[in-house]
Order: structure tokens, then C-alpha cells, then sequence
């Protein structure tokens, strides 16, 4: 059933357990955090390295991005609403690193088949339908769902909602979408549109590494109603692509 449009209201502060767990020390304390520097056109950059033996080159993936004006104004004034009348604390930034970690370790399930661990993470209903998506992907498709720390180059709001029921329950939702690399080996027929790097990782003469930039959107939701327990929880996942 499609929820009516935001009335202004206000309820206690709300507590975001999923993402709060995805910044905790305890889960994050050996993850890379560096986040891409964003300029006014929306561009994102990251640098990685990686070694072996005693080579060590970089290589600089840059992804630019331009956003709607509409949604991009649309945005924030639903932020700015989401501080004044749901969390007077809620961060735009700390929301972001906590939706990284959790579209990290996800992602990781969601390649490893592992359902079952989703439970508490991700909608009960989707769980279901990602189960039977993945079991028709051939394991090369599997490999490239996931997505480590360190490989995702960008990630940007792309919409946010606020919405109420007919009984008057009170909804927030927040798309996030992420562009990260993967070495996964994928038939170029199947990726059509995706952005393919070269990175040399090894020593004079040998093959460089091919990654590809691959792009996927994860809907956060959570209840605001008084007295329901205050989860962010997935309700919806998509890896272009791969898992549409």
C-alpha cells in the first residue's frame, strides 16, 4: 500500500541500532574508513595500493557523478526535517560510514549464500526473494555481490523519504548507492555498461590486474513510531547488473 506523503510530527529520539553497530569500534577497528573528497560537481576519488613481494605501485580510480537538482534539493530538506522533528543528533556523514560497513558485510553474505545471517539486517520479505535471485547467478556473479571496505571508490544519498501509513505509523527511508571495484572474472557480454580498470598490482612483466566498477543501491528504512523498537533495516537491494 502506498504511504501518504510527510506530516510534520514529533516523537522521542530515536536510537539507529544497525548503524550504530556498524560504527561501533569492536566491528570497524581494522576496516580502512578513508572516504573519497567530494567537489562541487559530485566527484569522488580514491587511491589504493596493493603489494607483492617489494613492488608497490597506486593506482587512482576516479568516478564522477553528477546529481538531479530536484532530488539533490528534495534531499535536504528532508534531512533537515528528519533533525527537527525525528533525531535532533542524526548525521548525514555518520549515517553514510555506518550504511558503508553495513553494505560491506551484506554484500559478503549476500556472495557467500549465507541467508540465515541476513536475519536482523535485511527485511524478512526480501530475504526470500534474494535467495531465490542468487541461487539462478552462476558463481562468478556470486563473487562480484561482494564488496570489501576498501574497494567501495564512492557512495552518495540518492533519495530520502518520509512517509505515514493510514494508521498513522511513521516511516523514514534512505537510499544509499555505492560504485565499488571488484576482480571477479565476468563475461563481458553480461556487464554491458560497466566500467572496467586495469591495475597493475605486480612487478615488471606481469599481467595487471583487470578490475571492474560495478554500482549498487541498499534502501535503509526505519520506524519512528513511539514505542516500536528503533532499527534502520534494509528493504531493498540492488547490484546493477548482477542482482536487479
Amino acid at each position: 500500500m502506498a504511504l501518504p506523503l510527510l506530516r510534520c510530527c514529533s516523537c522521542n529520539r530515536p536510537v539507529s541500532i544497525l548503524i550504530r553497530y556498524f560504527t561501533s569500534k569492536s566491528f570497524s577497528a581494522n576496516r580502512s574508513r578513508r572516504l573519497a573528497s567530494v567537489a562541487s560537481a559530485v566527484c569522488g576519488a580514491r587511491q589504493y595500493s596493493s603489494e607483492r613481494g617489494r613492488h608497490k605501485q597506486n593506482q587512482k580510480v576516479v568516478v564522477i557523478g553528477v546529481p538531479n537538482p530536484f532530488i539533490w534539493c528534495r534531499t535536504r530538506i528532508y534531512l533537515f526535517l528528519i533533525r527537527a522533528y525525528f533525531d535532533k543528533e542524526f548525521s548525514i556523514e555518520e549515517f553514510t560510514e555506518g550504511a558503508k560497513q553495513a553494505f560491506s558485510h551484506v554484500s559478503r553474505l549476500l556472495s557467500q549464500c549465507k541467508f540465515e545471517a541476513l536475519e536482523g539486517f535485511v527485511a524478512k520479505d526480501l530475504i526470500g526473494k534474494l535467495e531465490e535471485k542468487c541461487a539462478q547467478l552462476p558463481l562468478s556473479h556470486q563473487r562480484a555481490l561482494s564488496a570489501e571496505s576498501d574497494e567501495i571508490m564512492y557512495t552518495t544519498t540518492g533519495d530520502v523519504g518520509i512517509y505515514y501509513d493510514n494508521s498513522g505509523r511513521k516511516y523514514v527511508s534512505i537510499l544509499m548507492r555505492f560504485w565499488y571495484l571488484t576482480s571477479a572474472r565476468l563475461p563481458d557480454e553480461s556487464m554491458e555498461g560497466a566500467r572496467i580498470f586495469q591495475a597493475a598490482i605486480g612487478g615488471e612483466g606481469e599481467r595487471p590486474e583487470t578490475k571492474r566498477l560495478l554500482t549498487a543501491n541498499y534502501e535503509f528504512q526505519r520506524e519512528f513510531t513511539q514505542g516500536v523498537t528503533p532499527d534502520w533495516i534494509i528493504t531493498r537491494i540492488e547490484h546493477s547488473k548482477l542482482l536487479d
